[in-house]
């Protein structure tokens, strides 16, 4: 009778540590270099830089089998100055990127919660330059690398070639029926409701996706063409042995826009990476932008090479330059417009501290570094 007890107790056990494997993984990336840019307002210059060719970051994730396919997931994730240490990329958030609970099954997909990244980041895929700091989200204003707070996302497994993703952010509020400015003396209005979907269909040399996105201001409206507005994305990859082909169209539009700033949009983007070598591979293309409203538009061209020193650090060196119409004044970064009341405090620090150019001129920068990842 002993025995007996003593084997289903162990039988028990062993179930029981069935259902409780579970892993955790720590990883990150570590980017630094120099970086030297003219076309400033005030002039040029050249210093030490972290996070070009990519964020510097470090996080956790896990998985915890909870048997039958399904798993219970986690990620924290956060960004951080190289050069300084200083976390959330200089906003002071722990984890400003990924903060995320969910659960996940073989059969049905996976479904998250918590802060993330935007679903328009899925231009990363598609863009020839891996958004580096001088990518698809410069002519853009950033409008594809945002964050979203208190959201809920999907991920749904392949299904003949298709996946499908979606994702509902309710902004800086925690209540489906708040208003996120609501109660607030800033002149800021605050990130309302975000939303978005994607399907993609991967073939054998090639990879097509089509995203719609939106953004709102605290009043739900769609206020700034490149902050609060919707977005439609279509974006494809080929590969031909070592040649990679990427190229995407986005529109862009505001239907709110009260300061006669640009209410529509036409970005898009070209660019082709022949690998020479293992360790070597070469990336060139650019990114037009085309804006109403006397916006004008511009001309990014942009080069890329990276050598490989191991599986996980490169060197690289990019050179960028913008060329703008007689009214514009897009920067190779990713900077709001001057004159944004969307983007800008009473105090007009941030126009200040502008890397835009002036109206009409041109920048042009370059940068080289190191990536480590583990």
């Amino acid at each position: 009778m002993k025995k007996a007890m003593l084997a289903a107790s162990l039988m028990a056990a062993g179930v029981t540590a069935a259902y409780a494997q579970s892993s955790v993984t720590l990883y990150g990336r570590l980017d630094g270099g120099l970086e030297y840019v003219n076309g400033l307002k005030d002039g040029h210059r050249f210093e030490a830089e972290s996070g070009d060719w990519g964020t510097s970051l470090w996080g956790l994730k896990g998985t915890e089998d909870l048997g039958g396919g399904t798993q219970a997931v986690f990620r924290l994730e956060e960004g951080f100055t190289l050069q300084n240490g200083t976390v959330g990329g200089g906003s002071g958030q722990l984890f400003n990127r990924y903060a995320l609970v969910g659960l996940s099954n073989n059969v049905w997909g996976t479904f998250e919660m918590g802060r993330s990244l935007f679903i328009s980041n899925g231009v990363w895929d598609f863009d020839p330059f891996v958004q580096e700091n001088w990518s698809s989200a410069s002519l853009v204003r950033g409008r594809n690398w945002p964050q979203v707070s208190n959201s809920f996302n999907y991920q749904s497994p392949k299904f003949y070639g298709f996946d499908f993703a979606g994702q509902y952010a309710l902004g800086n509020s925690t209540n489906f029926n708040g208003n996120s400015s609501a109660g607030t003396s800033s002149a800021i209005s605050s990130t309302g409701r975000a939303d978005g979907a994607q399907i993609t269909y991967t073939g054998s040399f090639f990879e097509v996706r089509g995203i719609f996105d939106e953004i709102r201001d605290g009043n739900g409206q769609f206020s700034n063409l490149f902050a609060y507005s919707r977005e439609y994305t279509a974006a494809v990859n080929l590969v031909f042995g070592p040649v990679k082909i990427q190229g995407a169209y986005q529109h862009l539009n505001a239907n709110a826009v009260t300061d006669n700033g640009p209410t529509s949009g036409d970005h898009e983007w070209l660019g082709v990476t022949y690998q020479f070598t293992p360790a070597f591979a070469l990336t060139g293309g650019g990114y037009h932008i085309n804006v109403n409203r006397g916006g004008g538009n511009a001309t990014l061209y942009e080069a890329t090479g990276t050598y490989n020193l191991s599986k996980r650090t490169f060197l690289y060196v990019t050179g960028a330059t913008v060329q703008n119409s007689s009214t514009a004044n897009f920067s190779l970064f990713a900077e709001p417009p001057d004159n944004s009341a969307a983007f800008n405090t009473t105090s007009q620090t941030a126009i200040q501290n502008s890397q835009n150019p002036l109206p009409g001129h041109s920048q042009t920068g370059f940068f080289a570094g190191i990536d480590h990842s583990f």
